[in-house]
């Protein structure tokens, strides 16, 4: 087993945050989950599976509830190592209805939560001597797009563009910053899927949570050092799959 870090994961209480918490449990480190909904039942998983969780409730939306969060782990367990930066929504709203409310909300939630998240992690770690690792997650919805989708293309965009200039500022405290854009991670009805859905990627299957949290083990591990402000596309090769219609 690797040496026991604790591991922060925002949005831990589900879809893929869940996968990710659970793979970090199952190596061995103290996962804390930071969500605003309930994460009773992956709590549960890993308690039942001798893990080492803990749940802090916390929305990444209010700056507040971000400095009360690391306040708590600073003060409750001492450290942080790695931070996964996966809270975020997917709203997508007609343009033409696309308020400023709604913008605000989705730009807080996905791109300024990362950077603040970022920010009270990284100063822990620089307090403690603690050479840690950020891994933000993106989308490949920073790179292509469907209609309506302004407000989170926008955010992805920004978080890859964030993670390098992160791994710039943190190197000299040897903090590597990477992201992951996934692409399409079936976290619900993978049973119910289609041929032609799976057929959409090189690899002959659509992804799952634990796909994207294998690539947060890989770039978190304090072996991969000598990987830090890249932005890893983990989607089955979907988007550089060249689609023609007959």
């Amino acid at each position: 087993m690797n040496e026991k870090r604790v591991v922060v994961v925002t949005g831990g209480a589900d879809g893929i945050g869940r996968g990710i918490s659970k793979a970090f449990a199952q190596q061995g480190h103290h996962v804390v989950i930071a969500d605003q909904v309930d994460a009773s039942s992956v709590v549960t998983e890993i308690e039942a599976s001798g893990g080492e969780v803990t749940f802090i409730k916390a929305d990444v939306r209010q700056p507040e509830a971000i400095q009360s969060l690391f306040g708590k782990v600073e003060k409750g367990i001492g450290r942080v190592d790695v931070l996964i930066n996966n809270a975020g929504v997917s709203r997508f709203t007609p343009f033409e209805e696309l308020t400023v409310e709604i913008w605000d909300d989705v730009i807080n939630t996905n791109l300024r939560g990362n950077m603040l998240c970022a920010q009270a992690a990284s100063r822990l770690m620089k307090q403690k001597g603690i050479k840690g690792a950020i891994v933000n997650i993106a989308s490949t919805r920073a790179i292509m797009s469907e209609p309506n989708s302004e407000a989170y293309a926008a955010t992805k965009a920004g978080i890859v563009g964030l993670t390098h200039a992160l791994a710039a500022t943190l190197s000299d405290a040897q903090i590597t910053v990477n992201a992951i854009s996934p692409g399409w991670i079936e976290t619900k009805t993978y049973g119910e899927l289609r041929p032609i859905d799976h057929d959409q990627h090189f690899s002959k299957r659509v992804g799952t949570p634990e796909d994207i949290a294998r690539a947060c083990l890989y770039l978190t591990d304090p072996k991969n050092d000598f990987i830090t402000g890249v932005n890893l596309v983990v989607d089955g090769g979907m988007t550089r799959k060249m689609i023609y219609e007959e």
